[in-house]
């Protein structure tokens, strides 16, 4: 970041009015400057405004597959900077919001698809029993919340922006270690679920765990969320389909009343030991008692329709640990942490307990995610017969982008055609990632833009339904 046009030191006052510092105000004139400005601006308009844009340089070619004639060629040479900048696709919104919203829309699909059908899912998954499930951890001491009485333990009353929520009353006497092994143990606590509800499902069907995979299959899927305590706990859409998956219908004794009955079961069965170490004594993991379960639109007061499960389950896929206030990298040492000055006092033990339990259980790995409070596993997950992947998501998605382009080069559009006439050449390298201080503000104005764009269009398109129903009233 050399040669900027305007000095950093002679921007001081238009920097504070614009809420960023001199030096970012500074490199975003010579962005703005300089003669790829234009190209730069389209190149993040494609990415969706990431944040953090993979680079890549190389080259691509296509040639007439019987001549050799190049049909089409492209270098990055010409970019800006030499490099074609890619969205990275991140997950996590606290790392890039636009990709997070991405992904958040992809799993609003894989989970509605697995409700309402769609996206390859036959629409008879509709009449299946399905219910909306939420598996907790149990208490490791009491914390400030908001009961329904509408006063907390200390004697006070939150709001629900108050940063003390979630944090340990007496953090003395709290279970910071029983908290993280309980994180670090959750996909374990997880898969033994899964297998014992199968056998309640079998017990109260009357039938053998091998009558039940010949007449019934139980498909979810699931995400992980983080309470502001920093326990994790899982939220999941349970479907009960006939023995071949959702084409096929369930089995006559296959209810709602039966799939809640045995979640409930299955959940007060799972037990995962962890043996003692040192000074540690030993426990047995289990999950909390508050298990929730509701039919799929079947409330009788707040209706919980298909669009609200697929929405609060695609809400959390794109969220880690950041509730409870904890960095969103791993850490290296544990002295990084008074770096972070903001770290609330509760996350801050946490990682601690993570630091102190390591060597106690080295095969867990729990230093290495102590900046997800011990949390190893997945956070959105599902059966293979529930719904679609998001990796046919995407390729839809990719595949659509390259009709586009290979209609605009006068190429054939059939991407199936192994056969086909032309042959594709390219060689790509990895240049690097992110932006100048400049460029991610400019990133950042661009995203804002573009969110502002898809959310006029939604309420466009949702007054335009309005007005097609009254319609069909008048």
């Amino acid at each position: 970041m050399t040669g900027f046009p305007v000095p950093p030191a002679a921007l001081t006052g238009s920097a504070a009015a614009l809420g960023t510092d001199p030096v970012t105000l500074a490199d975003m004139l010579r962005v703005a400057n300089s003669p790829g400005f234009d190209r730069w601006q389209e190149q993040i308009r494609r990415t969706g405004g990431c944040s953090d844009p993979i680079h890549l340089s190389g080259t691509t070619v296509t040639r007439d597959r019987k001549s050799g004639q190049v049909l089409y060629s492209y270098s990055t040479e010409g970019e800006p900077g030499g490099r074609l900048r890619v969205a990275c696709g991140n997950r996590r919104a606290s790392r890039c919001p636009s990709c997070a919203w991405t992904y958040a829309g992809d799993t609003y699909h894989l989970i509605r698809s697995g409700i309402t059908g769609g996206k390859g899912v036959p629409g008879v998954v509709r009449d299946h029993p399905r219910v909306f499930a939420t598996l907790t951890a149990p208490s490791f001491g009491p914390v400030h919340n908001r009961p329904k009485t509408g006063r907390c333990r200390c004697g006070g009353q939150h709001d629900e922006s108050d940063p003390q929520l979630g944090t340990a009353l007496v953090p003395r006497t709290y279970d910071y270690a029983g908290a993280v092994l309980w994180n670090n143990h959750a996909s374990d606590l997880w898969r033994y679920f899964t297998i014992y509800l199968r056998r309640e499902i079998a017990a109260r069907a009357g039938i053998t765990q091998t009558a039940l995979r010949d007449s019934c299959r139980v498909s979810f899927g699931k995400v992980a969320e983080f309470q502001k305590r920093g326990a994790v706990h899982f939220h999941m859409v349970v479907r009960l389909d006939g023995p071949a998956g959702p084409d096929t219908e369930p089995p006559s004794w296959a209810s709602v009343a039966l799939l809640d009955d045995a979640i409930r079961a299955a959940a007060g069965r799972v037990k995962v030991p962890v043996a003692a170490s040192g000074a540690l004594p030993p426990r047995t993991l289990r999950w909390g008692d508050q298990v929730d379960v509701q039919p799929i639109g079947g409330l009788a007061e707040d209706e919980l329709t298909e669009a609200a499960v697929a929405s609060y389950v695609a809400k959390y896929a794109t969220k880690a640990a950041e509730t409870t206030g904890t960095v969103d990298r791993r850490i290296g040492e544990l002295s990084e942490l008074d770096k972070h000055t903001d770290l609330p006092d509760h996350t801050r033990r946490l990682i601690e307990a993570c630091y102190r339990l390591d060597d106690a259980y080295p095969d867990r790995k729990i230093w290495q995610w102590a900046h997800m409070l011990g949390f190893r596993g997945h956070f959105s997950t599902k059966s293979r017969a529930y719904s679609t992947t998001l990796g046919a998501l995407r390729k839809v998605r990719a595949d659509y982008r390259a009709r586009q382009e290979r209609r605009e080069r006068g190429l054939s559009e059939d991407l199936d055609n192994t056969e086909g006439s032309t042959l594709v050449l390219a060689h790509w390298t990895y240049a690097g990632h992110g932006h100048t201080p400049g460029e991610t503000w400019l990133a950042a104005q661009l995203a804002r833009d573009i969110k502002t764009n898809r959310d006029t269009a939604r309420e466009a398109c949702a007054d335009l339904m309005d007005l097609d129903d009254m319609e069909g009233w008048a």
